[in-house]
């Protein structure tokens, strides 16, 4: 009687204990959410972890280039004698506010575009969609790098140019969810008290919305920056002293078939981090979606 009770009086602490149960059974979302608190750790922490500073002006010593992994440098040095262990973590700072960024514009354009078009529907939402499928037309990559290279080469109109290519994708979720949601029929009755439209919309509609989307902005933090970082590969992303890691990358690809540690440990960040991210995205969509449950 008395867990009755609590579980009555407490229903948010009950899906809190649900939600905890359910991640527990899934240890590759766990080993997911393992890696991206250090990676926000490593983000946080950068200037006390690191054993070496990584701007410009007190990086570089010639006298150390081109070292091997060792007990001084952990990966190594680059051409410029800089420490790859310290640039990777700094590096890391940078790859989270691309994501964060990338996501937060992405989601501020799509997510009341698709509440629009899913809700009202009729020319307002075809004339969204067809936006939205024009810039969906482009090849994920080949849109950001024209845009990119139209404003200029620099990490700022990067990440614009990955949002503009972003959001459509968000229009379409929270519009395909909204079409679903707005028939239920907790929002009939609301809308049969006179709750008002911008209520329904905002109480209502979108939060029995947003999980689709949470499960997806978790999974394309990963893909926004490789995204980015591959066009800092190509030369219109990241430009020095930006420590980022597809620039370290793109620094280090004339010599790395000598110095193979060069390109291997920011290979290797940007591999774990968008691994990372895809082991967050399918726990959530276990956790939040009933339909794939075991």
């Amino acid at each position: 009687m008395a867990e009755a009770i609590t579980a009555y009086r407490n229903p948010r602490w009950e899906r809190m204990r649900y939600f905890i149960h359910l991640a527990r059974k899934n240890p590759l979302f766990l080993i997911g959410v393992g890696v991206v608190v250090l990676l926000v750790f490593a983000a946080l922490f950068a200037p006390w972890i690191t054993p070496y500073p990584a701007d410009a002006k007190h990086a570089i010593h010639f006298g150390s280039k081109l070292k091997p992994p060792s007990m001084d440098h952990f990966f190594g040095t680059d051409a410029l004698g800089r420490d790859i262990f310290s640039r990777v973590v700094f590096g890391a700072k940078m790859s989270i506010r691309i994501g964060v960024t990338v996501l937060a514009i992405a989601l501020v354009i799509g997510v009341p575009l698709g509440l629009i078009a899913g809700y009202f529907g009729g020319r307002i939402s075809d004339v969204i969609m067809r936006i939205s499928d024009i810039f969906l037309a482009f090849p994920s990559l080949l849109l950001p790098l024209a845009i990119a290279a139209a404003l200029g080469p620099s990490i700022t109109n990067a990440m614009i140019a990955i949002a503009v290519a972003w959001f459509p994708w968000y229009v379409r979720i929270v519009r395909a969810q909204v079409l679903t949601v707005k028939e239920q029929l907790y929002v009939e009755a609301a809308r049969s008290i006179g709750v008002s439209r911008f209520s329904l919309l905002v109480k209502h509609v979108l939060p029995n919305s947003m999980a689709p989307v949470i499960i997806q902005a978790s999974m394309d933090l990963g893909y926004t920056i490789l995204t980015a970082a591959g066009l800092s590969f190509i030369g219109v992303g990241a430009r020095p002293p930006t420590v980022e890691w597809g620039l370290m990358i793109t620094d280090a690809r004339a010599y790395f078939l000598d110095f193979w540690w060069t390109v291997t440990f920011p290979g290797l960040a940007i591999f774990v981090t968008v691994l990372a991210f895809n082991l967050v995205g399918d726990g959530l969509r276990d956790i939040l979606d009933p339909r794939v449950r075991d």
